[in-house]
């Protein structure tokens, strides 16, 4: 057993993770992004002081950066206990151990508070989630979704699936999901037949090897293009 989590965790990665699951170019980071479910990711932050133009939106936005740390700190170490008790189930290229994997995200979560007050009111948080968002149609060029669909298939079914993913492409011109595993490192149950659904919709999507893995075979995101 990989993983096991009652409900979606608050573990934030970094641009340059972003970067790398989701095959984002100098291009791609000028554009207007939208990040669903960013929670506690330095990527807007980091992406912010660059000059990109980043919105997050995630539910646990409704609370102060003083609540959000408090979560995130009593999750944190149950989930490297649980890495550190399957170590065959993980690739440490990116990150070198379960330990470094954990200074990575206090790193992350530090960055992500340092910048919550004023992304708050600058509007780069913003409270909201799936299935339905309050953004107007093609509002963004580019959509991610890190770590919650597909990763929470166990939690989410497949009609939240496919409706999450429809508004994903009806507020952005393309969405891109990483990773396409579950906790428990298998293949989303889900991601053949909204594959076939999709295309068979006329929206373009295709599955790209990507330069970042952490859980063993989680290096695949898969993009989806709204007709040109």
């Amino acid at each position: 057993m990989a993983m096991k989590l009652e409900k979606v965790v608050p573990f934030g990665r970094s641009l340059d993770e972003y970067i790398k699951m989701f095959a984002l170019s100098e291009a791609d980071l000028q554009k207007r992004i939208l990040g669903v479910g960013d929670g506690p990711a330095s990527f807007n932050a980091q992406a912010t002081k660059m000059g990109s133009k980043i919105t997050s939106i995630d539910p646990i936005y409704q609370f102060d950066k003083e609540e959000i740390l408090k979560r995130f700190n009593e999750v944190v170490d149950n989930i490297i206990e649980q890495i550190k008790a399957s170590p065959n189930d993980w690739v440490w290229s990116y990150h070198k151990s379960p330990d470094d994997l954990r200074n990575n995200r206090v790193k992350a979560i530090e960055e992500f508070i340092s910048d919550y007050d004023r992304g708050q009111q600058e509007s780069r948080y913003q409270l909201g989630e799936l299935p339905k968002l309050k953004f107007q149609d093609n509002q963004y060029e580019l959509v991610l979704c890190s770590h919650f669909l597909f990763l929470y298939s166990e939690h989410y079914d497949y009609q939240f699936h496919y409706e999450s993913i429809l508004e994903m492409l009806r507020v952005g011109k393309e969405v891109r999901i990483f990773p396409l595993l579950t906790l428990m490192l298998e293949r989303s149950p889900h991601c053949d037949r909204l594959i076939r659904e999709l295309s068979n919709k006329g929206y373009t999507v295709k599955i790209t090897k990507v330069e970042y893995e952490l859980q063993k075979g989680g290096n695949e995101m898969l993009s989806v293009a709204n007709p040109i």
